[in-house]
């Protein structure tokens, strides 16, 4: 087996049981390994410590697999690994994630299971190298009859992968992918839509709104294909308006209306950039009861946290000047670049510069489903606020 030898010092995060070796850390690469290959890794004394995914194009140069020097990663190893993570996510739901990558011991993998549908998503060169017997496991699942890789993630170009999105096995799509959430049916478009399909990660939140949205008047931003806009006319809304800056988004929330018998009045449906959509109510001096800011990934890395701190504060400053006197503001960030802290000054420093007073009533986080590793502080990438303002 090849090998890489870090740097003196550069052992610390391993000891402490984090996944990642970056490359800064590599002293030496002994061998010719191949990208995803795995590899052991030794500290600057020769010392082992790990056996990881080889990345030669990433600045993440390797992944761990495992810590036990007598455990080989091979065919049976990646069986294991998937069944175990899986095996608490196969119960009643019909929507939920498999696999977690790394806070599910599998770094790079994503697994979500719509009814009869698995997407996955092959998000590193450690995983792709194994992809075939990631495919065998799931295809072992009861029930499922189709496996469809949805690996077109920009984060793959950084690993020096292709895109790609394909049926990877079982039957070809006929007809519409329809999963239940409570008393919700939603129609899921696995090969086109974002992520794998669905924001299974916000099963919570969409949950929290029932408590919340009665008799209120809702804005909801980013809405994609309504998760939040349904959930909040099912628990009484007084009138919901819903902007996205997708057409073909706001085409399937409208069909996600008719499947869930809804009075198509019930919601108005705005194609449009949030922030200028929102500056446009600021003049006309509208106001609502509460505003739900579920925007996409601004800053992947925490290279971008500084851009992205300027796009957050923007839309956050502008929903605190569109709520009613008591108003709520239920706002999320997705970044892996931007810390829960991070992101509780830049809302607060919305709220200064709105000139309002409001308090945190609740702190959200992504569905259990989506499990965070104590030791991967980066799996805690769904952070959310709900505020409220002073009367």
């Amino acid at each position: 087996m090849s090998e890489i030898l870090l740097k003196p010092g550069r052992e610390k995060p391993l000891l402490r049981r984090h996944p990642w070796i970056y490359s800064g850390a590599v002293a030496e690469v002994r061998g010719d390994p191949k990208a995803g290959e795995p590899i052991a890794v030794l500290d600057s004394e020769g010392r082992f410590l790990a056996r990881a995914g080889y990345s030669p194009s990433s600045q993440i140069r390797a992944r761990v697999w495992t810590r036990d020097p007598e455990e080989q990663v091979n065919s049976q190893f990646i069986l294991n690994r998937v069944q175990h993570a899986g095996l608490e996510n196969l119960r009643r739901e019909e929507a939920i994630r498999l696999v977690h990558a790394e806070s599910d011991g599998i770094p790079g993998l994503v697994a979500d299971r719509y009814a009869e549908t698995i997407v996955v998503q092959f998000l590193s060169a450690g995983i792709e190298y194994w992809r075939d017997e990631v495919l065998e496991a799931l295809k072992q699942i009861e029930g499922v009859r189709r496996i469809y890789d949805r690996s077109d993630a920009s984060v793959r170009e950084l690993e020096g992968l292709a895109r790609r999105n394909a049926l990877a096995w079982g039957e070809e799509i006929d007809g519409d992918i329809i999963i239940r959430e409570g008393d919700l049916r939603f129609i899921v478009d696995v090969a086109r839509g974002q992520k794998t399909g669905f924001f299974l990660d916000q099963r919570d939140s969409r949950t929290k709104i029932g408590e919340i949205t009665h008799n209120k008047s809702v804005l909801d931003c980013y809405s994609y294909t309504g998760g939040f806009s349904l959930a909040a006319v099912l628990s009484g809304a007084l009138a919901v308006e819903s902007i996205d800056s997708s057409h073909a988004a706001l085409d399937l929330a409208r069909r996600n209306v008719k499947l869930n018998d809804i009075p198509a009045n019930k919601i108005n449906w705005i194609n449009g950039d949030v922030p200028v959509v929102l500056r446009g109510f600021r003049d006309s001096r509208r106001q609502f009861d509460l505003i739900i800011l579920d925007p996409p990934k601004f800053a992947p890395t925490r290279a971008q946290a500084d851009r992205a701190a300027r796009g957050y504060k923007d839309i956050n400053l502008l929903a605190f000047k569109l709520l009613a006197p008591g108003g709520i503001l239920m706002t999320f960030s997705c970044s892996g670049g931007i810390s829960p802290d991070l992101f509780q000054k830049i809302v607060s420093s919305a709220a200064l510069d709105a000139g309002i007073d409001a308090q945190i009533t609740d702190r959200l986080f992504q569905a259990s489903d989506h499990p965070v590793s104590l030791y991967f502080p980066e799996g805690a990438y769904l952070k959310g606020l709900i505020c409220r303002i002073s009367s």
